[in-house]
């Protein structure tokens, strides 16, 4: 059976969490593999709202195994509030989550690290993690000799690991911290993280045997994606990124699952652009039209509560992506926070230097010069939160929509006008597949 993986394509926020929640409905095993607790999934059903980070949205659907895989970084005691918090409001989830033995350990001096490191950096370099140790503990698992896997944790030798990393980890801190800054406690952390490990034993396991074993036995599995493309550590806006695969290249080396195996890809872009932290955002609107979309589309982060920065849809970037990912497919999110809108434009070129590109920048200091070329097409005015069908969208949102997909070559198949499941429109057959990806015509572009 085929495999169908969920990438977002812009900086992250695309409501993804709301689309894998839906689309599990036709899955048996959804997997989350890669990032950490800085991600923040939101799906909303029957008028409650169900906010995770590390547990994979399809968690809310009985009978749908869940998998945390070894390309994440695990904080064990923020696995453990999801799971009491799923469970006190009636989910179940002993016997559905299994959570990679390969995953590696968020400790208290990666959290540590990643608030002096990123607190250090001024004069606009900081970078705006969310703080969770993310990034440092990415660092560790590639330099491997600090680094303690989930696995690592019932082993007699645990103890003897922890005591010489913190060792270490005491002598990196001191140089940082402030006089007086006590020591981390290696004892302390021992019993702590023994205890979170008790608490998980039932859920871990070598899930990259487990998920082999299914896509061979013809299981459909959902792959959920974390962050968004442009946040991909090696191709997005670096070093305004984070510290994992989060592109569709990063599947089969989060999930250990190789890429033939999933061959249906839907990106996932909001209806404009917004990002959380630092790095270039072309077509930020910092006036009315960002206050709008603000405020219309609840546009802060679900882990840190900051404000979004909000703008137009930039094709260009989404092009990037949707290409980078193998995107077969769109699913278009918040489409009705636009309404109310004169106005709607799409940036289809960057300006860079007086010279007009078409294509992404890999350096983040041209993209910091890029000046968006828009393209101009009437707004709408009325509420879409009420619309179940795309043919009964205003004759704008739909032109809107064609013109998205033609500017990413791709077809949009889903629409969303709400937050609720039922809020979303299927606006193509399911057996879309990938298309032949014409270069996109900029038309001429809007007057500044």
């Amino acid at each position: 059976m085929p495999g169908t993986c969920v990438i977002g394509l812009q900086w992250g926020d695309e409501a993804k969490g709301k689309l894998v929640d839906i689309l599990t409905g036709n899955h048996d095993i959804v997997v989350r593999y890669q990032g950490g607790a800085n991600a923040g999934h939101t799906v909303v059903s029957a008028g409650q709202t169900w906010k995770l980070s590390l547990i994979p949205s399809g968690i809310l659907r009985d009978g749908v195994a869940c998998v945390i895989t070894g390309g994440v970084v695990l904080d064990p005691a923020r696995v453990i509030e999801e799971i009491d918090g799923l469970e006190s409001r009636g989910v179940r989830v002993a016997g559905k989550l299994q959570i990679s033995d390969r995953a590696h350990v968020v400790f208290p001096w990666h959290i540590a690290e990643d608030r002096l490191l990123d607190g250090s950096l001024s004069g606009g370099g900081a970078i705006g993690t969310t703080g969770r140790g993310i990034g440092p503990c990415y660092r560790d698992k590639v330099g491997r000799a600090l680094a303690i896997r989930l696995g690592d944790l019932y082993r007699d030798d645990f103890r003897a690991r922890l005591g010489h990393v913190v060792d270490f980890k005491n002598r990196l801190l001191s140089g940082w911290q402030a006089a007086g800054t006590p020591p981390l406690d290696a004892d302390a952390i021992h019993a702590q993280y023994a205890g979170y490990a008790e608490r998980l034993r039932s859920c871990v396991a070598d899930t990259t045997a487990y998920l082999l074993d299914a896509v061979e036995d013809g299981k459909r599995v959902l792959f959920e994606g974390a962050q968004g493309a442009l946040l991909d550590i090696d191709h997005g806006t670096f070093p305004f990124v984070t510290s994992s695969n989060s592109s569709g290249v990063g599947v089969a080396s989060g999930s250990g699952v190789p890429g033939r195996w999933v061959d249906r890809v839907i990106g996932v872009v909001k209806a404009y652009s917004t990002r959380v932290g630092g790095g270039p955002l072309p077509t930020e609107q910092d006036n009315a039209v960002g206050q709008h979309l603000r405020e219309r589309g609840r546009e802060y982060g679900t882990v840190t509560m900051r404000p979004r920065r909000c703008g137009w849809f930039d094709a260009v970037a989404a092009r990037y992506t949707a290409r980078l990912s193998g995107v077969d497919e769109l699913a278009v999110m918040l489409l009705d926070v636009l309404g109310g809108l004169d106005e709607l434009r799409i940036c289809t070129a960057y300006e860079i230097d007086g010279r007009r590109v078409t294509q992404f920048p890999s350096h983040v200091t041209d993209l910091a010069r890029a000046v968006p070329v828009y393209e101009s097409l009437p707004g709408w005015q009325d509420d879409l939160t009420t619309v179940r069908d795309h043919a009964a969208l205003p004759a704008a949102a739909r032109r809107y929509l064609e013109r998205i997909g033609e500017l990413l070559g791709r077809p949009v198949s889903i629409v969303s006008v709400g937050p609720d499941r039922d809020q979303t429109m299927f606006c193509e057959s399911s057996t879309t597949r990938r298309p032949s990806w014409p270069r996109p015509q900029p038309r001429a572009p809007a007057t500044a």
